[in-house]
């Protein structure tokens, strides 16, 4: 089957996460991203896209700060509730009924009940004709301990970080579950004979 290539992103499983921001007036924002990765080891800082018209862009170009949130599946419904395109002056802790917790690097309040929250200043912004490209450094990292072993790895299963699989005309939430094989980093280098 060959399909369109705009169809790329209902091939590729993605993260949810929350991005919490203020605004220059002091309103917080909540808005979900699916587009969002680490950018390559052992680097601090995190690439996300976005379409020009977003208030999270322009919170994160006025203040230079914002947090990345990891929720777990139970919170689809608030995810669902921050998608929507409310004006800028709506306050979408009060409209979602997530909760804030203080950040400790930056203005940006984290959400309660995430996984994790990864503090984060903007170090540089790509700017296409509509859409932007944001990397950020994480200048803080914080999970649940009940959530990750003492080297920071996730326990997924018990965690179930949101993930989400797109369709034609809709998502589908999902999960990350275990495959049934782990392997050391040390396998994927040729070996010396």
């Amino acid at each position: 089957m060959i399909l369109e290539t705009r169809q790329r992103e209902q091939m590729l499983p993605q993260p949810v996460v929350l991005i919490s921001t203020v605004g220059r007036d002091g309103v917080r924002n909540i808005a979900p991203w699916s587009n969002i990765t680490p950018i390559l080891r052992p680097f601090d800082e995190i690439v996300l896209a976005s379409w020009i018209k977003r208030d999270t862009l322009v919170n994160i170009r006025e203040t230079g700060d914002f947090v990345v949130n990891v929720p777990p599946v139970n919170m689809a419904d608030a995810v669902m509730v921050c998608s929507k395109n409310y004006p800028p002056d709506v306050d979408e802790f009060e409209k979602s009924g997530l909760k804030p917790c203080p950040s400790q690097q930056v203005k940006p309040p984290g959400i309660a009940g995430c996984l994790a929250r990864l503090e984060c200043t903007l170090t540089e912004e790509i700017s296409r004709k509509n859409y932007s490209l944001i990397i950020g450094k994480v200048v803080l990292l914080e999970a649940e301990d009940k959530f990750f072993n003492e080297a920071g790895e996730m326990d997924y299963e018990n965690a179930q970080p949101l993930s989400i699989m797109l369709g034609d005309k809709g998502m589908w939430f999902t999960r990350p579950v275990y495959a049934g094989k782990y392997a050391d980093y040390s396998e994927m280098f040729m070996k010396k004979e």
